[in-house]
């Protein structure tokens, strides 16, 4: 076999792989096929906000909330011992509103992350028989929860969670944000994807916003089913589903939006966090699963800038035919790929041009999130991860 050939056989992985997840991708359902008008009986949907240090996003958060055209809401705000002044300001927005409640997180106990812990008591303060739990840097539309109830009835949802838009403001949030959830795209395909699979490993939500029927939460043990995992959401998918409720994911775009991340420092804290602890929640086969997931982990981006680098360092020396036409095929298709995802992402398609440098930010984390392991650091507090 020549080495035009060996060159060809070696590319077909880039090829097929970012075809299988296009075709995977595709297979969403939108909250914009939901109706927009509530339920002739709306149930009381209670809307807990765990808050730990969000003065620069409470009140964008709570407002957007308070502006639902859904009839029957109470907004539960647990104000986690922060230190920036969020209590004052969620105060200051429930004496304007009856809706709102303030609850003071109790302290911490052993073996729970934070988060976990306030929307558990946020979740015992609640009314509702449907419990929305948001993330403080999240905004809604008027229309998100009269959306999310239909679509709990429609589809006999126990818990369900929506993916909206990612808001990135800075460069390297553009850069780096859309090869991440490139990679999500990759491993879990689109929302009916998820939702059709039989696997528990391959169950996920959105902690963004998740929404659970109150007595199947109850019933189950609520966030204590999760209280050690550092991707609660995930694993209250997979606990839920393991446990014979329906799970259910839907994208809505244009429902909801959250910037995660403001700076290349919290990418790489943020994602250190969940990529490995969490991401070992998610991968089949058992042991042999466990065993090979950090070489698979790291595996993901340097497939993206390995290529190119090959292709540029055989402008200044010499390396075989075959391996510069494998670099040239492969570092095509990248471009494409990605030019693609960036687009799709609404971002310039041309910050394809520098994937192979957000791919190696991308492999720093991973090799980061691998080498600290089950431990975890978030907002002044450090965890073990189950």
């Amino acid at each position: 076999m020549n080495g035009t050939a060996l060159a060809g056989i070696a590319s077909i992985p880039w090829i097929v792989m970012p075809v299988l997840t296009a075709i995977r991708g595709q297979d969403s359902t939108s909250l914009d096929g939901e109706s927009a008008e509530p339920p002739a009986q709306p149930p009381l949907v209670s809307i807990v906000v765990p808050a730990r240090n969000e003065a620069g996003n409470i009140e964008r958060c709570v407002r957007s909330i308070l502006s639902s055209s859904y009839p029957h809401i109470e907004v539960i705000i647990v104000d986690d011992h922060s230190t920036d002044g969020t209590g004052d300001l969620a105060r200051a927005i429930a004496t304007e509103d009856p809706r709102v409640h303030i609850v003071e997180n109790s302290l911490l106990p052993a073996g729970w992350f934070g988060k976990q812990w306030a929307c558990q008591n946020g979740a015992r303060a609640a009314k509702g028989e449907i419990i929305c739990f948001a993330d403080a840097d999240t905004t809604q539309s008027s229309d998100l929860i009269t959306r999310c109830v239909n679509a709990i009835l429609r589809r006999n949802a126990d818990l369900f969670s929506v993916a909206g838009r990612q808001e990135f403001g800075g460069f390297w949030e553009k850069l780096i944000q859309p090869q991440i959830f490139g990679f999500l795209i990759m491993r879990y395909g689109g929302t009916e994807t998820v939702n059709n699979s039989r696997r528990v490993k391959d169950k996920i939500a959105n902690g963004q916003c998740l929404l659970v029927r109150k007595d199947a939460y109850n019933a189950l043990g609520g966030h204590e089913l999760v209280r050690s995992h550092v991707a609660d959401d995930m694993m209250m998918a997979q606990r839920f589903f393991a446990a014979g409720k329906n799970v259910v994911l839907e994208t809505g775009i244009n429902q909801l939006s959250t910037r995660m991340y403001t700076s290349l420092s919290e990418l790489i804290h943020g994602w250190g966090k969940n990529v490995f602890a969490g991401g070992r929640d998610s991968v089949p086969m058992g042991w042999v699963g466990q065993l090979a997931f950090p070489f698979m982990l790291l595996l993901g981006p340097m497939i993206v800038f390995v290529p190119p680098f090959v292709l540029a360092a055989g402008v200044f020396t010499h390396l075989p035919h075959a391996l510069m036409l494998w670099a040239t095929i492969t570092s095509i298709m990248l471009l494409l790929w990605w030019a693609a995802i960036y687009k799709l992402s609404e971002q310039s398609p041309f910050f394809a041009l520098l994937s192979p440098v957000g791919a190696l930010i991308v492999f720093y984390i991973f090799v980061r999130a691998v080498w600290r392991g089950s431990r975890v650091t978030w907002k002044d507090r450090d965890y073990l991860s189950a």
